[in-house]
């Protein structure tokens, strides 16, 4: 069973002291996976990989493009670019020159529930990183040039997102799947509202959730749990946020599926593309639900390979498209899954025939036995590659903290992949197939 990460202080959990940290799990090679609340709600949690000269940290917070309300939308990303504009303390070629210097890399990245700031360096730089970082989270400038200039460079990204012709057919898509769920809007805003979001809505959704108690500071590498928790406490305590004792974290967003009612059952566009690009979808699984590794095998065999059978059939057996896959997402309220093929306007008709096709064959049928063996070899293979950077380590850790409240070890996902049944497959298949189809087709 995953560990649960609970919104305890560290009195209320009975540990000698935040900075030691509670000792989530302890791997083979001397990995261990160390968690502590600190003052103010802060939470804090680490793996330590000896292997590793590097270090990877993000600075989380939870909220995402969702939690905007009218008049600020698009407010999340704008954050996301205005944080790296300076401080107080420190110039925007500062923080840039931090990294450089010691050749790191830092980031950001907004989502629909949450954002990270994240830098990977050395790990003599790593009390360098978490002060640039923890200077950029608790004190912005936020001031009217810098936002005014970002504006631009906001807008030249739209336009360039807009240039794409998949990022195009998914982001219309998944609005029109979504219909009123503040999930389907684009992360990034649009023209209009980026235009017209002001430098107080944005100020004010800084103020709102950029907080000590819905910071989650997770990292993985060459690292001491003990130390990171220093370094952060004495980055905070320095940038004037009140860290009070005994304050418990922001409450974990609460998972329950809403009903999801699509905007419309087909959508076509005609942006001027050479391509045409199919999307077909469907309401799925939120996050956390326990079908969610059944979820991962059925994505892989339908569109997740060379071997899979989307990629067979319409590329490999017939040469429609260049890139086919099937696709799925989920959340705290809401989840999609679904089928993309990019072809010629002329074989378009076809090639949504076989996506249909092969969906229903699927639902009939289910898995054989060979294939649903190759899936979760693949999938297994998969698990353990893509774990292997701290990278991706310190990412799984942000996201067991802030968004599920539990940690699994790689044993227990393995364990989940590999004890998916034919049955399982079918009753999911079953109940997708009761879930409204949507189409997008943009030209």
């Amino acid at each position: 069973m995953p560990i649960v990460l609970p919104l305890t202080t560290a009195a209320a959990q009975g540990e000698l002291n935040y900075v030691t940290g509670r000792l989530v799990y302890a791997g083979e090679g001397g990995n261990e996976v160390r968690r502590s609340i600190l003052p103010g709600g802060v939470r804090v949690i680490t793996e330590r990989m000896p292997s590793q000269r590097s270090v990877s940290i993000g600075f989380w917070v939870g909220v995402g493009s969702r939690d905007e309300q009218p008049g600020m939308l698009g407010s999340t990303h704008f954050l996301e670019h205005l944080l790296f504009k300076g401080t107080e303390k420190r110039s925007a070629l500062d923080i840039a020159q931090a990294f450089d210097e010691v050749g790191g890399e830092s980031n950001a990245l907004t989502a629909k529930e949450h954002t990270c700031y994240y830098a990977r360096v050395l790990d003599d730089d790593t009390q360098m990183a978490i002060n640039v970082i923890a200077d950029m989270v608790t004190s912005a400038r936020l001031d009217d040039a810098d936002m005014e200039q970002e504006r631009g460079v906001i807008l030249e990204e739209i336009a360039m997102d807009q240039d794409d012709p998949t990022d195009v057919a998914f982001e219309n898509h998944i609005e029109q799947l979504m219909g009123t769920n503040p999930l389907g809007r684009p992360i990034g805003g649009n023209p209009e509202e980026i235009m017209n979001v002001s430098r107080e809505a944005v100020y004010e959704h800084y103020k709102k959730f950029y907080t000590p108690d819905r910071l989650v500071v997770s990292a993985a590498g060459s690292l001491d749990h003990s130390q990171i928790v220093s370094y952060v406490l004495a980055a905070l305590e320095n940038s004037g946020w009140n860290l009070t004792e005994g304050v418990m974290p922001s409450p974990r967003r609460v998972r329950s599926a809403t009903l999801i009612s699509p905007a419309s059952a087909h959508l076509e566009l005609d942006k001027g593309f050479e391509q045409t690009n199919i999307v077909v979808g469907r309401p799925s699984i939120i996050a956390g639900d326990e079908r969610r590794y059944v979820m991962s095998v059925l994505a892989s065999a339908l569109g997740g390979g060379m071997s899979s059978r989307l990629f067979q059939e319409i590329r490999e057996k017939r040469g429609l498209a260049y890139s086919t896959f099937a696709f799925s997402g989920t959340y705290s309220d809401a989840g999609y899954f679904g089928m993309y093929a990019g072809c010629l306007p002329a074989k378009t008709e076809q090639v949504q025939e076989i996506m249909y096709r092969e969906f229903e064959q699927l639902v009939r049928e289910g898995l054989g036995d060979a294939e649903l063996s190759k899936v979760l070899g693949q999938l297994g293979g998969a698990t353990i590659l893509g774990s292997e950077d701290a990278g991706s380590r310190m990412s799984r850790l942000g996201r067991a903290e802030l968004d599920a409240g539990e940690f699994s070890t790689l044993d227990e996902i393995l364990h989940g992949v590999r004890s998916v049944t034919h049955r399982d497959i079918k009753e999911l298949l079953e109940f997708l197939a009761q879930q409204p189809e949507v189409t997008t087709i943009v030209r």
